[in-house]
């Protein structure tokens, strides 16, 4: 679908897929219940696109194996079902034409919904980027993992690292090359995960560069070194790469996350730019919330990742600035 056809008739499919279990902590299968209850449906078609509900994923059976699983790995053949299952679904709904955006549940989803978004836009012939907006790197290997959970090891599946190659069995692995995430908004990294993040380099902000640089000026370098090589976007949006005191409703907080404003000005540039084709909304966790506070936050931002604006003029970023 070309960029003109896009903007004349947008559509947005939703599809939830509430796995919990790559994370210590339960109740992300909530999270897509909470995000329909914060209202992103409506959110999305009072900008005037066209949403599609496709629900959720039921829980699939464990993925049988010929191997035994890899050491260090928690729920391994459960996690492999949900995998499987979110790639194929993700491939069926980018062929339609819509942009996806598949809500979580865990981290742990993104190594199906970014795959099967891959896979689609390698036949397209255009190079997929991934923004990674997290607290955490997200970049372990079986190798590397201090706790075993799979949520912390998606970047690095996506990325075609060793150590989980039968976790899409006969469907293809649409890897993306190292060059193409950004991990943005990091604060905490394990240290074997540390050095396979600087032995492949991999584009990151952290905290420190944020503080140092600004949100706008980091977003940009993503933007102008995705449009420069004809490539489309993908948005993995962890909500704990929000400050904690901004959503609380999370089972990995991390102190000295993004604020309010910053989250806001990261989703409106990125609508500005016209790249993304595609989105998760993970780890949102209802029972660790605050009366639905993190799931409005999170709908909020998505709103503002597809167009919600406080006034209707040209953005700053695509216009003169006034005396």
């Amino acid at each position: 679908m070309s960029e003109a056809s896009l903007s004349r008739n947008p559509k947005i499919a939703l599809l939830g897929i509430p796995v919990e279990i790559g994370a210590s902590q339960a109740g992300t299968l909530m999270g897509p219940a909470a995000l329909r209850t914060a209202g992103i449906a409506r959110v999305l078609e009072q900008l005037g696109l066209s949403v599609d509900d496709y629900g959720d994923i039921s829980r699939p059976a464990p993925a049988a194996t010929d191997e035994p699983p890899p050491a260090n790995v928690r729920y391994y053949a459960e996690i492999k079902g949900w995998v499987r299952t979110a790639s194929e679904r993700a491939f069926e709904l980018a062929r339609t034409g819509a942009i996806p955006i598949f809500m979580g549940g865990d981290h742990s989803l993104s190594m199906g919904s970014v795959n099967g978004v891959a896979r689609y836009w390698r036949e397209q012939g255009r190079p997929l980027f991934v923004l990674w907006l997290d607290a955490h790197a997200d970049y372990n290997t079986p190798e590397t993992t201090i706790t075993g959970n799979m949520h912390g090891m998606s970047a690095a599946f996506l990325c075609g690292e060793p150590g989980l190659n039968d976790l899409l069995g006969e469907q293809p692995r649409a890897s993306i090359a190292s060059d193409q995430l950004d991990l943005f908004g990091v604060r905490s990294i394990d240290p074997l995960e540390k050095n396979l993040v600087r032995d492949r380099h991999i584009a990151i902000a952290d905290m420190r560069a944020i503080d140092e640089f600004g949100v706008g000026v980091l977003i940009r370098r993503v933007i102008e070194r995705v449009r420069a090589r004809n490539g489309v976007l993908h948005v993995s949006f962890d909500v704990d790469f929000l400050d904690p005191a901004v959503a609380p409703g999370v089972g990995t907080t991390v102190p000295g996350g993004a604020t309010y404003r910053e989250a806001h000005l990261v989703m409106e540039l990125l609508h500005d730019s016209g790249l993304v084709r595609s989105a998760d909304v993970v780890e949102l966790n209802p029972f660790l919330d605050e009366r639905g506070r993190t799931a409005r936050v999170a709908v909020e931002l998505i709103g503002s990742l597809f167009g919600l604006q406080i006034t209707d003029r040209p953005t700053p970023s695509n216009a003169v600035l006034p005396e």
